[in-house]
């Protein structure tokens, strides 16, 4: 009867550590996955940023390559009229 009153408690005993054992690896599971979320959370904050900020570079740039053609119109719009004034004033130089 002695025996198996200590096989009994021995038993106990085993599934006490082995529940103690299951909880506490259950807390340190939750605390990691926490701290792994954490750590999600701010790395998808900093990617959200780079990209809006990419986005802005990008329009920007889309902006610019907008406009560049009607600069270089300009430009060439320029040109000529600077040509066309030079010539009008070498006419007026080799006719006075």
């Amino acid at each position: 009867m002695e025996s198996i009153a200590i096989a009994l408690i021995t038993a106990a005993g085993s599934i006490l550590a082995s529940i103690i054992t299951v909880v506490s690896v259950i807390i340190t599971s939750n605390k990691n996955n926490a701290a792994v979320d954490a750590k999600l959370d701010k790395q998808q904050a900093v990617i959200e940023t780079k990209i809006e900020e990419l986005t802005r570079e990008v329009r920007e740039h889309n902006n610019f390559a907008r406009r560049m053609p009607v600069v270089e119109e300009k430009i060439a719009v320029a040109n000529h009229r600077i040509d066309d004034l030079e010539e009008e004033a070498k006419r007026r130089r080799d006719a006075g």
